[in-house]
């Protein structure tokens, strides 16, 4: 009989160790450290539970699952796509969101994948907004595109606890034919403006002429002393002749200054 005991011993002994080990790392595998950047989203038998972090928190093994989401700003790059404004105007437009999840229950919860969705949706209202624009308003008014975009699509995600923070247009890039046809155009204005530079200047010059004409007129001899004054600097070349069959009053005027 004592050895019977003792072989029932032998058998439960082990048996007990055996649950108190499997026991403890069930428990212990409950045990998590969290970043001071993230939180968990605990669901107990399939119902959102709580929300904690950061630090070491504990997790019902079985009975609860988690879900760890980081509250960081996100930065997403939409791929470019083309756009066609309101004057049908096809463009190429690049553009970068920044977010960040403020209530982590809700993106979760409320949408099955936030960073993408909110990708798409910055896709759309891109559309949306260079739509009905027109190509002058897209190419200058790029601060007021990504404002328009960034109330559009923070006023859709705030529902699911998503912070649009900024919204950039890296690029807008224009057709090749259009780029030609915009070189041209430029070309064009800065013709015009050299023309109109120009003409300003004879008709300025014209003014002065004119005047210095009426000047000469209202005095005697004054024609005849720009004329000298001509032949003056002209003789200053010794390999120029110049012949100049000057009036006989020129003579008369000299008489005066003698």
């Amino acid at each position: 009989m004592i050895f019977q005991g003792f072989d029932i011993w032998f058998i439960v002994i082990p048996a007990i160790i055996f649950v108190v080990i499997f026991f403890s790392c069930w428990l212990l595998a409950g045990i998590k450290v969290i970043l001071e950047y993230e939180r968990l989203i605990i669901f107990r038998l399939g119902k959102y539970k709580r929300t904690i972090g950061p630090g070491v928190v504990y997790v019902l093994p079985v009975f609860e699952k988690s879900q760890k989401v980081d509250l960081r700003i996100v930065t997403a790059d939409i791929p470019r796509q083309e756009v066609i404004t309101r004057d049908n105007i096809p463009v190429l437009a690049n553009t970068v969101v920044y977010f960040k999840v403020e209530r982590p229950s809700d993106a979760i919860i409320k949408i099955e994948n936030f960073a993408y969705a909110v990708r798409q949706y910055t896709q759309a209202a891109l559309r949306d907004v260079v739509g009905n624009m027109e190509l002058d308003g897209v190419l200058t008014e790029r601060d007021k595109i990504a404002s328009d975009i960034r109330e559009l699509v923070d006023k859709e995600t705030n529902e699911w606890g998503i912070d649009i923070k900024s919204i950039k247009i890296q690029e807008i890039e224009l057709p090749a034919e259009m780029k030609r046809a915009m070189a041209k155009q430029a070309e064009a204005e800065r013709e015009k403006r050299a023309a109109i530079i120009a003409s300003e200047g004879e008709l300025a010059s014209a003014k002065n002429l004119a005047e210095a004409a009426k000047m000469m007129a209202s005095e005697p001899g004054a024609l005849q002393l720009r004329t000298l004054q001509t032949i003056r600097d002209i003789s200053q070349d010794p390999s120029e002749k110049i012949v100049i069959f000057m009036p006989s009053e020129i003579g008369n005027i000299l008489k005066k200054f003698t």
